[in-house]
């Protein structure tokens, strides 16, 4: 059978196809042959609705570093010499994690074939805009905008004039009029045609309407005697403007700036074998100092012993006890920023044991106990060298937000993230934290305000504090920076 026909299906079953084969980047043809061999070799899905996906939230949600997630791209090939390029950017689109879905125009196929594109791509290419396998469900208007991006290259005068004017007579100028996504153009073609009058005005009103155009470049044409500009990009030119398009660089707002981050619990030596400690894990403390790297910040992090990996691009100086912590925290200084996130032991004892204290019939031997450097507060009270925004931490299991505004009057700092750590927060070594970030408001005579955040990802948390910290300290927040 060389094609499928379908009809009167109501509206419920044509909307799971068309999901279903959304979803799977498969023609409603494709999915409804793979549907058939399915439930022949007796191993359908079941045939239940989909559910659109949920609209993205307006939120300003933020979201955990990680791999660089996939892209799609519909790659217009267009009729001209330079199409065999378009071979060597299908290769350096997918090197860079893209996925490529290809349309060739009729006299692309001149140039290059579908079965050679088809063969580098992994994807079926399209061709016409009458195909009944792809248009059963309006394929144009799903390569139009089933992508993130569409770049067009060779991108002809022919391509360029009906793109400029409206005109929708084939497969490809159907689809860059249908779009609503970013276009890429690359400019191929003979210097005399790129500089005659009719060309420059059709660039001219596409880039008032927002297209995006790299090169042409100027060199030898495929014509013998001829040279100038008209080149088409090289494939790898055109794929690092197809990734800027997809992957923005991520915002700097804090380039320039130093910012000084503690971490972790500290242990306190009672003898060579036990310890005074906490549970703190030092998730936050690293969260923080990755999302402040991440935006572009020069990161020391003092961190007390934990179990995980040092921040990629962070410098790291690790200890053990309150001393050793505020002796590095001092050596650190001059800084933009001081985040002072660990859980400092309040106490150590006063006479470290040289060997490892032994039970005896008397009991348990007596631990004095004295007050160990309060590090917030010392970095707070500089008269030299006091960082010009300074961020305690207060982790507290009773009035959180009373006893929250007593530390911030206290201690000197400009601001104090209080979180609750009763064990029924699971907030200690757990990776989910609800904060209140309290400050003082020079705007209303230093009142103190309270902005109270929802439940989040450490993560988040680190994204939002460092999102606030740059709007602070330079005004721009981390979207509107560049």
């Amino acid at each position: 059978m060389a094609s499928l026909t379908i009809r009167k299906l109501d509206d419920a079953v044509k909307t799971y196809l068309r999901l279903r084969s959304a979803k799977n980047h498969r023609s409603v043809e494709e999915e409804v042959r793979v549907i058939l061999r399915e439930l022949i070799e007796g191993r359908e899905e079941p045939l239940t609705p989909f559910s659109a996906p949920p609209a993205p939230s307006t939120a300003s949600t933020p979201q955990r570093t990680g791999a660089v997630p996939e892209a799609s791209v519909t790659l217009i090939i267009g009729g001209g010499i330079a199409a065999y390029k378009s071979l060597d950017l299908i290769r350096r689109l997918k090197e860079r994690r893209v996925e490529v879905r290809c349309v060739l125009t009729k006299a692309a196929q001149q140039f290059v074939t579908p079965l050679a594109v088809s063969a580098l791509s992994h994807e079926r290419v399209y061709t016409d805009l009458f195909d009944p396998q792809s248009e059963f469900d309006a394929g144009h208007i799903r390569l139009a905008r089933d992508c993130d991006l569409i770049v067009v290259a060779p991108a002809t005068a022919d391509l360029l004039a009906k793109m400029a004017n409206g005109h929708a007579d084939d497969l490809a100028s159907a689809i860059l009029l249908a779009t609503n996504r970013k276009i890429l153009l690359a400019p191929a073609m003979n210097p005399l045609m790129w500089n005659n009058a009719a060309t420059r005005r059709n660039v001219a009103q596409l880039q008032r309407d927002g297209v995006v155009l790299i090169g042409p470049n100027s060199g030898e044409m495929a014509e013998a005697g001829e040279a100038g500009v008209g080149r088409m990009s090289e494939a790898i030119e055109i794929a690092t403007a197809a990734e800027r398009l997809l992957r923005p660089p991520v915002p700097k707002p804090l380039a320039g700036k130093r910012v000084l981050i503690t971490a972790g619990p500290t242990h306190e030596p009672i003898d060579p074998v036990r310890y005074i400690a906490n549970r703190s894990s030092g998730k936050q403390g690293f969260a923080i100092a990755a999302a402040a790297q991440a935006a572009g910040a020069e990161v020391i992090l003092v961190s007390g012993p934990v179990d995980l990996g040092d921040p990629p691009g962070v410098t790291v100086r690790h200890v053990e006890s309150a001393r050793q912590m505020l002796e590095q925290v001092q050596a650190a200084l001059p800084a933009d920023i001081a985040i002072f996130a660990a859980a400092v032991a309040d106490w150590r004892v006063a006479n470290e044991g040289e060997q490892k204290l032994k039970k005896t019939s008397a009991g348990m031997p007596p631990l004095q106990l004295v007050e160990n450097p309060d590090i917030l507060a010392t970095i707070s009270k500089l008269p030299e060298k006091r960082p010009p925004l300074v961020i305690g931490f207060a982790a507290e299991t009773e009035h959180l937000i009373d006893n929250a505004k007593s530390k911030l009057a206290r201690k000197g700092c400009d601001w104090i993230v209080a979180n609750d750590v009763s064990p029924a927060t699971g907030v200690m070594g757990g990776d989910r934290n609800t904060v209140h970030l309290i400050s003082k408001n020079a705007a209303k005579n230093g009142e103190i305000t309270v902005d109270s955040w929802p439940v989040m990802t450490k993560e988040q948390v680190a994204i939002e504090l460092v999102a606030h910290v740059a709007k602070s300290v330079t005004g721009k927040s981390l979207e509107s920076a560049s």
